[in-house]
């Protein structure tokens, strides 16, 4: 479950500060799928970069499970982050890699002893069986989402935060990426936060959220 109870951040630029996210409140119930929807620059980003530890929160609280975000030190940051899935607009694959070594990458990495548990079954549910052995410059840009979507997935992580992750991708392809996430998701019982400057895709989620200046409207 996510509790954030009177959150805020501010940027400061040189004399200037702004006021990024103000006094937010929002719970979020374990495996709900939740879309943030809002314009660039309402804080859709921040508010995900919070939840994901990258950047803290100014003031309010922060809670994931029954941990507070603001009271963990790097080292537990570091293995918070381990248990979130990430998935972004620029896919972020490898492209000396192909498709199983990018799925595989980041588990390795962080779980270098640990075996690597529903790999087939995952990548037979992504459509990605035939495509393994693949470099990146051969695929489609849904299918690079879908990599993405299995490299967040295979961890098993209790929550997954999506950043725009159709924002370089057609409506059609943005349709199939976005009902395929939100299955997969709610079969595993995981939380997803999508933040999505479109509406038509929050229709897959259980609840829409909208930012606007830095606070829910």
């Amino acid at each position: 479950m996510i509790e954030i109870k009177d959150l805020c951040f501010s940027r400061t630029d040189g004399s200037n500060k702004q006021r990024i996210i103000n006094n937010l409140n929002l719970s979020i119930d374990n495996s709900q799928q939740l879309a943030l929807l809002g314009d660039s620059g309402s804080g859709k980003t921040t508010l995900l970069h919070i939840l994901a530890g990258l950047i803290k929160a100014h003031s309010g609280v922060v809670s994931v499970n029954g941990h507070l975000l603001s009271s963990m030190n790097e080292h537990e940051l570091t293995l918070y982050r381990r248990k979130i899935g990430l998935i972004f607009q620029h896919y972020q694959l490898l492209e000396c890699l192909n498709v199983k070594q990018n799925i595989l990458f980041q588990h390795k990495l962080n779980f270098p002893h640990q075996d690597v548990e529903g790999f087939d079954t995952l990548v037979n549910e992504l459509g990605l069986d035939g495509k393994l052995d693949s470099l990146v410059h051969q695929l489609s840009g849904g299918e690079q989402q879908r990599v993405g979507i299995a490299r967040a997935l295979l961890n098993k992580p209790q929550i997954i935060l999506a950043d725009e992750p159709t924002g370089n991708l057609d409506q059609t392809r943005s349709h199939q990426v976005v009902k395929l996430l939100t299955q997969l998701c709610r079969r595993r019982k995981i939380n997803l936060v999508m933040v999505t400057h479109s509406e038509e895709l929050t229709s897959y989620f259980d609840e829409v959220k909208v930012l606007r200046d830095g606070c829910f409207v």
